[in-house]
Order: structure tokens, then C-alpha cells, then sequence
């Protein structure tokens, strides 16, 4: 048999995923199984997106522009600039998915070898795009007990090599559900500016603050025009995941056109996604204040509902809709998967993600889970009590 690539030996699995087969079983055994591992909202699509579907008046269903239909992109842009972002359309490309945009930004802008500071825990997934780039990830470290607030500066200065060339952030934060404050970008502006490093922004959950917080896009920073890359996406904006629609979006045009390079080598993005994408853009705001209504209902019965549990620490996201929490368990791995294995409250039990996935640092996270509160409060209710229960008669306790 052919050997194996390293590249793909080394791949890391999806905490996320790795444990469905786990779940699948449970659901052999009659369990029911609450889903807190993914973000995957239960929220309705938009019905103008539903619609624009439905109602295709196609005959070919074409390749669109490798950078993306040019009217989705100019509504891109007056989305943008509705936010007081002054974007061009020609400053997007419309990928597949925020991952596509990622892995855009990661090929243009680093070689192979270099490295990308990120503020862990992170998006598990960033480490597999670094991996696919053949780019070194540093993590700079936040802690639960400071909510996951962005480390000191001095701390990243401290990361910073002749190969640094970028710095990767998730605003409002997945996992964590931190949102940066405009002093914290502020401060990130500055030392990109002093080092030349591209600043990184997935800002696909903003959208979604809470307590009358604002979110900040890098691309408010001045003076960072030619620095800044912020990568969007309609998965959870709209509650569009499986439409497979994302954005890389720049000012600095040479960075744009080299990227592009990467859109024409895979065609183009899907077409029927496009068209619900654009669609989408008719949203009405009634939609989203009704949506962020529901994750601060979703989010305090989450967070009160853990924080009574003895020896759980849960901090209060203040935006998207997940939180990092740590158990009183020797492995958080194994109890998620012993959750599923051999665990069983009322016939039923709950899937949620390692955290350990989510850091680059070894030994990090190992009592830790990433909680997506992506179902209704019911739900919710029950898989804390399910949690409740399970964490009383769990035998390897911290």
C-alpha cells in the first residue's frame, strides 16, 4: 500500500466532529441527544433567501465570476458601507464559505514556514488551514479567568520572530464568545503598524453582541488600510451554513488580486448559494433583533444554569453563541465521549466539543468544553440537568 502524506497524517481532527460516531450510537440505543458541540443555529433562514431559491428562473445553472456575481458583490459592498466601512466592491472576492476566505488569505499572504500569531483558544479549524498553507501557528495565550479578554500586548510582542507576518483574530470570538473592545483593536492596530503585519479578521458572528455592546471591524482602524483582511460569511448571519458562501474582503489591492489568482485556480463559488447570498441582503433588521433577542434568552439560562453546577466556571459571552467552559473532570475528552458512551439522563445525554482542540499549546484546555447554545431554551434546560446529573456520578472527577 502507498504511503500516506505527512501533510495528511498531520491534519488535525475537528474536535467538533470527531465524536459523532459516539452520538450515532446513542441514537441506535433510543437516547435522545442534544446537540451543543456545533454551530449549527435551529434559527429559520431568512424567508427572502428560502424564496430566491425556490424561484430559480435558470435553464443552466452557469460558473459565475471566479471573484463572484458582480451584483452580489455591490450589495456586499453597500452592506459594508451601511456599517461605515468604505468598501469597494472590487475589494471582494466571494468564496466558498469563511474557510475558502482563510485559506485565500493564508496562500497570499505567508509562505511557507512562516508564522501567524492567534490569541488561543481559537477556531479549531485555523489550524488546519495553517497546515494546509504550510504555516506555522503561535498561540498567545487567554484565560478563562479574564473571560478570555485579549492578552496584553507585551505578550504578543513577545511571539514576534522574522517570520511573524500576521496576526488572526475571531470577532466576537469562536469558541469563546469574547467581543474586543475598540481599545483592545486599537492596541492590535499599533503594533501591526510598527511591525508590517497583516491583521486578520473573521468577522463572521457580527452580528451578534450583547448588552448593548458594539462591534468594531478592523476595517474602522485607520491608517491599516493596505494591513487588513476581514473574512465574512452568510453560514450564521442568515442561518446559512450548508449554503457554503464567505467573503475575503481587502483594501490593499495587489493583495486582492493575488488572491483572486487562488478563486480562478477553483472556478468559481457556488452559483446557487450566490443567489440566496444576495437575496439575504434584503433581510429586514426585524429579523436580527429578534435572532439576538433569542441567543441572550439562549445565553443566560445557559451560563446561570452551568454556574450552578458545583465546580463549573462559565464565563458571560458577549457575542456570538458559544462559551468555553471549564468542568471538574480530570479529561474533558473522555467525558464527552463517556457523555455519549455511557451516560443516560431520562434517555438522554448531550454532545458537546473538547476544548483541547481548540489550542495550539499542549496540555491547554484538557478540563475544558466549547458549548454552542444553538437550541431553544427547553432544550437548553435539559442538557444542563442532563450535565447536572452526569457530572455527580462521573467517576473521574478533578
Amino acid at each position: 500500500m502507498p504511503n500516506l502524506s505527512n501533510r495528511g497524517i498531520e491534519m488535525p481532527e475537528s474536535p467538533i466532529r470527531k465524536l459523532v460516531p459516539y452520538a450515532e450510537a446513542a441514537k441506535k440505543k433510543g437516547r435522545t441527544v442534544y446537540h451543543l458541540n456545533i454551530g449549527q443555529p435551529d434559527i429559520e433562514t431568512p424567508q427572502v433567501a428560502i424564496d430566491a431559491i425556490k424561484n430559480i428562473d435558470l435553464n443552466v445553472i452557469e460558473y459565475s465570476h471566479s471573484a463572484g456575481i458582480e451584483s452580489y458583490r455591490k450589495g456586499l459592498a453597500d452592506y459594508y458601507n451601511n456599517l461605515n466601512l468604505n468598501v469597494s466592491f472590487e475589494d471582494i472576492l466571494v468564496t466558498t464559505g469563511g474557510s475558502e476566505a482563510l485559506l485565500f488569505a493564508f496562500n497570499s499572504c505567508l509562505n511557507e514556514g512562516d508564522e501567524v500569531i492567534i490569541p488561543e483558544p481559537f477556531y479549531a479549524n485555523y489550524n488546519s488551514f495553517a497546515k494546509t498553507a504550510g504555516v506555522n501557528v503561535v498561540p498567545v495565550t487567554s484565560s478563562i479567568d479574564e473571560s478570555f479578554a485579549l492578552p496584553p500586548i507585551t505578550e504578543f510582542e513577545k511571539l514576534i520572530t522574522d517570520k511573524t507576518k500576521a496576526i488572526l483574530i475571531c470577532n466576537p470570538g469562536n469558541p469563546t464568545g469574547y467581543l474586543y473592545s475598540k481599545e483592545e483593536l486599537e492596541s492590535l492596530k499599533d503594533m501591526v503598524k510598527k511591525h508590517d503585519l497583516y491583521l486578520i479578521a473573521d468577522e463572521v458572528y457580527r452580528e451578534f453582541c450583547y448588552d448593548g455592546k458594539t462591534h468594531h471591524s478592523v476595517f474602522s482602524l485607520e491608517g491599516i488600510d493596505e494591513n487588513t483582511i476581514v473574512i465574512d460569511s452568510v453560514s450564521k448571519r442568515y442561518s446559512m451554513c450548508g449554503a457554503r458562501i464567505g467573503a475575503f474582503i481587502s483594501k490593499n489591492k495587489e493583495l486582492v488580486n493575488t488572491a483572486l489568482k487562488y478563486a480562478q485556480a477553483r472556478l468559481s463559488p457556488p452559483t446557487l448559494g450566490q443567489i440566496a447570498g444576495e437575496a439575504a441582503l434584503a433581510t429586514p433588521q426585524s429579523y436580527f433583533d429578534e435572532v439576538i433577542t433569542e441567543y441572550v434568552g439562549r445565553r443566560n439560562v445557559l451560563v446561570e444554569g452551568l454556574n450552578k453546577i458545583e465546580g463549573v466556571k462559565c464565563p458571560n459571552p458577549g457575542g456570538a453563541f458559544y462559551t468555553v467552559v471549564e468542568l471538574p473532570v480530570k479529561n474533558a475528552e473522555r467525558f464527552c465521549q463517556w457523555l455519549l458512551e455511557d451516560f443516560e439522563y431520562n434517555n438522554q445525554t448531550v454532545m458537546i466539543a473538547p476544548a483541547a482542540g481548540f489550542y495550539a499549546t499542549k496540555g491547554l484546555g484538557e478540563r475544558e468544553v466549547r458549548i454552542a447554545y444553538v437550541l431553544n431554551n427547553e432544550a437548553l434546560q435539559n442538557a444542563i440537568e442532563c450535565l447536572a446529573q452526569a457530572l455527580m456520578v462521573y467517576p473521574e472527577k478533578a
